[in-house]
């Protein structure tokens, strides 16, 4: 691919804005989407951080839900932060009854593993596919991956701390995500590791 490829933003809630700017510095063209039409054309898509349970009611309302687990199941890659990993995973605990996922990652995460608002966190990590210093890694009522099955690339893990160990970045194969946030601060890093994805997909 010699263009720009065309990375979508799911802009029901969360940090839609920052996404859009680490594209941009990703070497893509962000597009914020809404509704079902604005799937079309795109070569990649994020899912950003917010609140998992909101994000999966509003892509029903906006008639978004089965347009991306179509898209996604037909080899669309993803990038899920936060709320965007809970998002893309087969299966998730502590969530509420009621809360359904698009899946696609072999998984089983852990929804406000690390705790509430109060006890969000920053942490350098080594991010695999990432080169240079670590990432510094912004958890806000985080979730974290309690197991992955064996499709699931791990590629990073808390360092320090009680939670040292836990698995809080994955891919398999086109999808990607994190617990943390990276769009806040100011590294694009983790968004060209995406991009870079999309561009060998396309």
């Amino acid at each position: 691919m010699t263009s720009d490829p065309v990375v979508g933003v799911l802009a029901l809630q969360g940090d839609v804005r920052e996404h859009l700017t680490a594209l941009a510095e990703s070497g893509a063209t962000g597009r914020p989407v809404r509704r079902p039409q604005e799937l079309e054309g795109l070569d990649g898509i994020v899912i950003p951080g917010g609140e998992s349970t909101t994000i999966d009611k509003l892509s029903r309302i906006f008639g978004l839900r089965e347009p991306l687990i179509e898209a996604l199941h037909a080899g669309l890659p993803a990038y899920g932060s936060c709320a965007g990993m809970i998002l893309l995973a087969d299966h998730v605990l502590d969530g509420r009854p009621d809360q359904q996922t698009f899946g696609g990652i072999d998984m089983t995460v852990r929804r406000n593993a690390f705790g509430r608002q109060v006890d969000s966190f920053e942490e350098d990590l080594h991010v695999e596919g990432v080169d240079g210093e670590p990432v510094r890694a912004v958890f806000i009522r985080a979730p974290w991956v309690e197991e992955v099955g064996e499709g699931v690339e791990v590629l990073g893990r808390v360092e320090e701390g009680p939670a040292a160990g836990r698995i809080v970045a994955v891919r398999q194969g086109a999808l990607l995500a994190t617990s943390f946030h990276p769009e806040v601060t100011g590294d694009a890093r983790v968004h060209e590791l995406f991009v870079k994805t999309v561009r060998e997909r396309s």
